[in-house]
């Protein structure tokens, strides 16, 4: 059986996907702050049209969100029980009361986000240090957001068929052009309409 591997092509949205991690990761190097997280909710928050960058993105952002502000009071929790953190045998029902919160709470306020939003929460509570855990699920959720209105903006000014429109909109150009030049070029030579 001979198979030949078969390059698929660069897409639009690869390119969209492409476009929005840079100017995320441009911006950050001008604040001085790592884009990972910023590119990362880019990335997940691009769709192939606007409406569903709108879905991914929300997914996403309102996941984290959900999953950072959860993973902060039962990381809080914790710490009264374990004060100098650490990994205990207390993470285990925490993560299950947490993993179960985080479910109904994406089920009452936004469906897509229980993947995102259990990944912050099991960072914050298995591998967050004691004296970072609020600050860094702060961060998580500021830069999401970012990189989800920057994948969000590029949807919105690259909408789906943008390069189809192109060879439209230049014919249009040309025609209007044509059309000026002929009207210019028959009011110099004297070719006016009589009345």
């Amino acid at each position: 059986m001979n198979r030949h591997l078969q390059i698929p092509g660069v897409g639009m949205r690869n390119i969209k996907t492409a476009l929005a991690t840079a100017f995320c990761a441009l911006v950050y190097y001008f604040i001085g702050r790592s884009p990972a997280f910023a590119c990362i909710g880019a990335i997940f928050g691009m769709g192939s049209d606007l409406q569903d960058a709108q879905k991914n993105g929300g997914n996403r952002l309102f996941g984290t969100l959900i999953g950072g502000l959860l993973g902060i009071v039962l990381f809080r929790i914790y710490l009264i029980f374990v004060p100098e953190g650490g990994y205990s045998l207390l993470l285990v029902p925490l993560m299950f009361i947490g993993t179960v919160l985080l479910i109904v709470l994406c089920q009452m306020f936004w469906v897509g986000g229980v993947q995102p939003g259990g990944v912050v929460l099991c960072i914050l509570l298995f591998n967050t240090p004691v004296d970072t855990y609020v600050s860094y699920a702060m961060n998580r959720i500021l830069d999401t957001a970012v990189g989800v209105l920057v994948a969000l903006f590029i949807s919105y000014v690259f909408p789906r068929g943008w390069m189809q429109m192109w060879p439209q909109r230049l014919e249009s150009w040309r025609r209007h052009a044509r059309e000026a030049w002929q009207h210019t070029r028959d009011r110099h030579l004297g070719h006016r309409p009589r009345f």
